[in-house]
């Protein structure tokens, strides 16, 4: 498993895929947080705080990890690799779990120089160090979170086509619709106190809480729920191609 981990991450970064995304979130994210004239401007905002990263980056995600993910199963499966990496000592769980991990530190890697945004806050707010460091620590916990989702989402759909493009349009789709569909349920009126099931079901509300700096079980659980929910539909739908 260790050595399929390496070879995915080396193949990140032998591709300009890799450093197209690194490049494009620090690109999004700098420009809206310190460059265009938004609400979530640090300068014209007036407060030292980092609010305006953990609500742009879920929607640049929401398409950047599915660039990432779209090749993990669909391109092997269409080239024939994947029948070679079946032949392999290793199960289908290790396979999904070197692919998840490899597609989380690049995740991570990615969001690494955004920490320049936390020491600029830090230094240039007034007194100087006057930023809340749990909320904002606790808000990339968050984002990790929200990210690892994305990533087995993306995963399961790359696992049921073998066309890069359908599985990224799928991995979109999905994503979105957990992400926002439910927010988006829960504020037609006539649903009532059910409303707040519905709610409850959604990325978005757990990720909010979180991101206020609040590290609550229930939304730990949550995403680590459904993160192993989409594993093992990958999972699934890996053996389902033995039938």
């Amino acid at each position: 498993m260790l050595a399929l981990l390496k070879k995915e991450i080396a193949n990140f970064f032998s591709s300009i895929i890799g450093y197209i995304v690194i490049i494009i979130f620090l690109l999004i994210t700098g420009l809206f947080l310190w460059t265009f004239p938004t609400e979530v401007n640090i300068m014209d905002y007036g407060f030292a705080q980092m609010n305006g990263l953990f609500s742009i980056a879920p929607y640049v995600f929401l398409f950047l990890i599915p660039a990432i993910s779209m090749r993990s199963f669909a391109d092997e499966s269409k080239v024939g690799t994947f029948e070679l990496l079946a032949t392999k000592p290793l199960s289908d769980f290790k396979i999904i779990m070197a692919k998840f991990l490899a597609a989380s530190l690049l995740l991570i890697i990615s969001l690494l120089p955004t920490l320049t945004y936390y020491f600029s806050v830090y230094y240039l707010g007034y007194p100087q160090g006057n930023i809340d460091s749990g909320g904002v620590f606790g808000s990339y916990i968050g984002l990790i979170l929200l990210g690892g989702a994305f990533i087995a989402i993306g995963l399961f759909a790359s696992s049921i086509t073998s066309n890069q493009v359908v599985a990224f349009i799928l991995a979109v789709f999905l994503s979105g619709l957990i992400f926002m569909g439910f927010e988006f349920i829960f504020q037609l009126s006539w649903l009532g106190n059910a409303g707040l099931i519905v709610k409850s079901l959604g990325i978005y509300d757990h990720y909010s809480s979180i991101s206020r700096g609040v590290l609550d079980t229930r939304d730990l659980l949550y995403f680590l729920s459904l993160i192993g929910l989409f594993l093992f539909l990958t999972k699934f739908s890996l053996q389902s191609r033995n039938w």
